[in-house]
Formats: structure tokens, C-alpha cells, sequence
């Protein structure tokens, strides 16, 4: 299944669109790699989603094309939800290196 259409269904997203500008703008990784939305997600395969100043780990259990609202947080389990502080700008050359 693909990235982006597994994040909808799962309602980890609430929109396809907007789970494709996500994956396509380099803010979710799968198993440590950065994931565009066309990448092919299987069973056990770990996702880093980046929301903000925020970075939810989750691990894929189930893949189903179409899911109840009830029966989406199944296809998930959430590892961990961490606070990612935000990088102070100094005004120094290496901040954009």
C-alpha cells in the first residue's frame, strides 16, 4: 500500500493530499529512510511522521484499503511522541550548512 493513501485510511492524516505534501516534503521517514507519498509500505515497517515541533514514531500492523473510523487506530501501534525543539537562529554561516 502506498505511504500516503496507508496515512489516510489509518487516519493518522485526515486527507490524502495533505498526507502526500508531507511525505513529498521530506517529514516522514519508513525504517530510518526518507519516504515520498508512491512509497510501498508493508507489515512492520516503521514510520518517523514529523507534525511541526513534533515527532511520532508508529509501526504499520495492518494494511486495509478501506477502514471504519473505529477500526483505524489498528492498523497502528504509536511507539513513541517526542517534542522536537526548534533550532535557534544565531545568525552563524554554519546554521545553513
Amino acid at each position: 500500500m502506498r505511504l500516503d493513501k496507508f496515512l489516510k485510511v489509518s487516519r493518522v492524516i485526515k486527507r490524502r493530499t495533505l498526507a502526500k505534501e508531507v511525505s513529498d516534503d521530506g517529514r516522514v521517514k519508513v525504517n530510518g529512510s526518507t519516504a515520498k507519498a508512491g512509497t510501498t509500505l508493508k507489515k512492520g515497517d516503521v514510520l518517523e511522521i514529523r507534525f511541526g515541533q513534533k515527532l511520532v514514531t508508529i509501526e504499520v500492523l495492518e494494511l486495509e484499503s478501506h477502514a471504519r473510523k473505529e477500526d483505524a487506530s489498528r492498523m497502528y501501534k504509536i511507539i513513541s511522541e517526542e517534542k522536537v525543539e526548534k533550532k535557534e537562529d544565531t545568525g552563524d554561516v554554519t546554521d545553513f550548512l
